[in-house]
């Protein structure tokens, strides 16, 4: 993609909250229903975890839907177009991928098969209870958050359907919608399914509609990657899963090795498992939204995605007590009209990196629990990505799952010990910490900074913006970062030089 530096300078100060940090700074996301043209494959559902169903030894929490694995990953890979114009773009996204920089990990170690008998259809081991337990009170690792409030008891009444996109005309829902007053949400129209084949129209706006699934197009306002080379931003999406906190795996790993990581939730997965996410939390790791059935949300309407958004966010609230100021949109699914509603409602998205030479910085694990390639070609695309960590001149955020065993098998038996050896050495950090901002500033219930989440208020000088919606969207773009002081602004643009490319 390319950023220019002034985009990356605005950011960076921002976020710090109006305090100096260090000067900072896709392809698609998956899912486990797997879009091939017409045809589909079906991953295997997530079951559910006996541990993973209490949120304390008072919880109780529903049964797994029947649709559980739409919560999952497959892959929507990202036009190869490059994108010009006032948006930022990827480029082409073709990968290259140079010799290994470590040996492939012989297997076998933190209880792992060895890569070759990693596949879709390998047999699965038994869930353990989490290795520890949060009382209601327990005060939280970060300052001015509430204590952890009373464990959660699942009522069928209080909660949409799993894997299902909510009803919109809930008092919930409706109440939620007034946090877009004020603000300009872009008037296009849904995309029919979140994909370029799918929608040729809309793909042949994507640079005006600042679509990131077809052609990468980015704006200031998205997190794509860390601006200190060779730091790493590890994520994982689609969790809270019952394999996240099997023995030896990635919960147990993370802690050994001491590797924060930012958690990109699934509503629906947390109302079934909040013993998982209350342990991902009071651990260190950062929260972030993920929404609540995992659909591609340009084929959304508004309302539709204001209730993906804030279902999640009421769930992570009830079960930590805390609301997140980011999200990641499944499948990296994201338009301008995705984007002010998102920070409308107080959320900046995160993506994932990509550059031009090397391509996305996404490990592939959910081709390998997909049945699409086998663990250990995966794995050497993997390798490729970390082959192209010294040519970017910043850092990048990888993109791994933790919904399935295979997924969670290859981050811990094989992709994070290759990290880990890698020379030169990378800094594995979660996204907020690598963006150096304050973990305060990541829950609405401690962040006191009031330029993040950026706002995107707008005042409307055209009267034909109901006729183009792109003229709300170019207004709207340019001001998401208008509570940048003017000094600061004019610092920027004396420092800004020539743009940047990663």
């Amino acid at each position: 993609m390319k950023l220019s530096a002034l985009s990356v300078l605005l950011f960076s100060a921002v976020m710090a909250g109006g305090t100096r940090a260090k000067p900072p700074p896709h392809q698609r996301h998956h899912r486990n229903v797997v879009a091939l043209g017409n045809r589909q494959v079906k991953l295997g559902a997530a079951g559910p975890s006996a541990s993973g169903a209490s949120g304390g030894p008072t919880s109780s929490t529903p049964s797994p839907s029947s649709s559980a694995g739409n919560s999952s990953s497959g892959s929507r890979s990202a036009a190869s177009t490059s994108v010009t114009g006032t948006a930022t773009a990827t480029g082409s996204l073709k990968t290259s991928i140079p010799t290994p920089v470590v040996p492939v990990p012989s297997g076998g170690q933190n209880g792992v098969p060895p890569l070759s008998l990693i596949s879709s259809g390998m047999s699965t081991g038994t869930p353990s209870p989490v290795a520890s337990s949060y009382a209601p009170g327990a005060t939280p690792p970060i300052p001015g958050v509430p204590v952890l409030p009373t464990a959660f008891v699942f009522h069928p009444a209080d909660w949409p359907t799993q894997d299902q996109v909510p009803d919109t005309s809930s008092p919930e829902v409706q109440k939620w919608m007034h946090e877009l007053d004020g603000f300009d949400i872009p008037a296009w129209s849904p995309t029919a399914d979140g994909t370029c084949a799918g929608d040729p129209a809309a793909m042949a706006q994507a640079s005006l509609r600042g679509w990131w699934t077809c052609g990468g197009t980015t704006r200031d306002t998205d997190i794509t990657a860390c601006p200190k080379q060779y730091d790493w931003g590890v994520s994982f999406d689609d969790g809270p899963s019952k394999w996240s906190e099997c023995p030896q795996k990635l919960l147990n790993y993370l802690g050994k090795q001491n590797i924060l990581a930012t958690f990109f939730v699934v509503g629906s997965r947390v109302i079934e498992r909040p013993a998982v996410l209350i342990e991902e939390y009071m651990t260190g790791h950062e929260i972030s939204v993920h929404t609540w059935s995992h659909r591609p949300l340009t084929s959304l309407t508004t309302p539709q995605i204001v209730a993906e958004l804030g279902w999640t966010r009421k769930a992570i609230q009830t079960v930590l007590g805390i609301t997140p100021t980011t999200m990641r949109p499944p499948y990296g699914d994201i338009d301008d009209r995705v984007r002010a509603i998102s920070l409308a409602m107080g959320m900046v998205p995160i993506i994932w990196t990509s550059a031009p030479a090397s391509g996305p910085f996404d490990t592939n694990d959910w081709k390998v629990a997909g049945g699409i390639v086998d663990a250990t070609t995966s794995f050497n695309t993997f390798e490729g990505i970390l082959g192209n960590a010294s040519t970017i001149p910043s850092g990048f955020i990888v993109l791994q799952h933790d919904l399935y065993e295979v997924t969670v098998d290859l981050a811990v038996g094989y992709t994070l010990d290759a990290a880990l050896a890698h020379k030169p050495p990378l800094s594995l950090k979660p996204i907020g910490s690598c963006l150096n901002i304050p973990a305060t500033n990541l829950y609405s219930e401690s962040n006191k900074n009031t330029s993040f989440p950026y706002t995107n208020h707008t005042v409307i000088t055209s009267s034909n913006t109901d006729l183009d919606p792109t003229a709300v969207q170019k207004k709207s773009n340019s001001v998401m970062n208008a509570r940048v002081s003017v000094p600061l602004l004019v610092a920027v643009l004396i420092t800004a030089g020539q743009s940047l490319f990663y």
